[in-house]
């Protein structure tokens, strides 16, 4: 979520049939900011890297353009697209390239490369790393974003399609091996590690996708959510 005069952090306790939510504003700057695990993290337009402690965006060492955390840990990619994983107080170089990845799922990491390629690790090599491969599983189809819960994936393309990959499990990151069109059209989708889907369409407005179960993990419709007033964006 890109924030030009402040960093909003959504915090809601229940989606009213409003669909209005209570935003507490914060200070600072970020163009990317990313919540799971109970830890919030962002970047800002020079790649500075922020951990949100004690209610304060404060800077770590490093250099990312994107940064995520969830049960699968803290990971980055910088501009060279390397990836990195936050260990022992600092970012270890970590094997692959990606423009964007994602630590939402069940200990599994997933993203995309600077050619819309779709890739994941299943738990299994992302715990035993560094003392064993990583085995990074190339899925079907090309996005530009990528992000997975606890039982399902969604991304979207360059065309702003949406895709659900479903039956994603901890020691199968891939899932079905066959991606499911979702009506509507978004340039940015996050699915929490409650399973929980949220997405930006190219105009700034926010969406919640409503009736995922873990037996009908596509949901069924698409509602729009009032959050920040100037709009929402997300780095791509």
């Amino acid at each position: 979520m890109k924030v030009y005069q402040s960093v909003l952090l959504l915090f809601c306790c229940q989606f009213l049939y409003t669909l209005a939510l209570d935003c507490s504003v914060m200070s600072g700057n970020l163009k990317q900011i990313d919540a799971g695990s109970g830890s919030v993290v962002g970047v800002n337009n020079l790649n500075e890297v922020f951990v949100l402690i004690d209610n304060v965006f404060t800077k770590i060492s490093g250099s990312l353009k994107h940064f995520s955390v969830g049960p699968a840990g803290q990971l980055g990619v910088n501009q060279a697209n390397n990836i990195f994983k936050f260990q022992s107080g600092m970012f270890i170089h970590f094997p692959g390239l990606l423009k964007q990845v994602d630590a939402g799922g069940d200990q599994i990491i997933a993203g995309v490369n600077m050619n819309d390629d779709i890739y994941c690790l299943n738990m299994d090599a992302n715990n035993k790393w560094p003392s064993s491969t990583t085995p990074w599983v190339k899925l079907n189809g090309k996005l530009k974003y990528y992000s997975c819960g606890p039982y399902s994936c969604w991304g979207v393309n360059r065309n702003d399609q949406i895709y659900i990959m479903k039956d994603v499990s901890s020691n199968a990151c891939s899932g079905s091996n066959s991606f499911k069109n979702i009506p509507g059209l978004l340039s940015m989708i996050e699915v929490a590690t409650d399973g929980s889907i949220f997405g930006v369409n190219f105009q700034g407005n926010l969406y919640q996708r409503t009736g995922e179960t873990h037996s009908k993990p596509e949901g069924t419709d698409w509602i729009s959510m009032v959050a920040c007033p100037n709009g929402h964006k997300h780095e791509k």
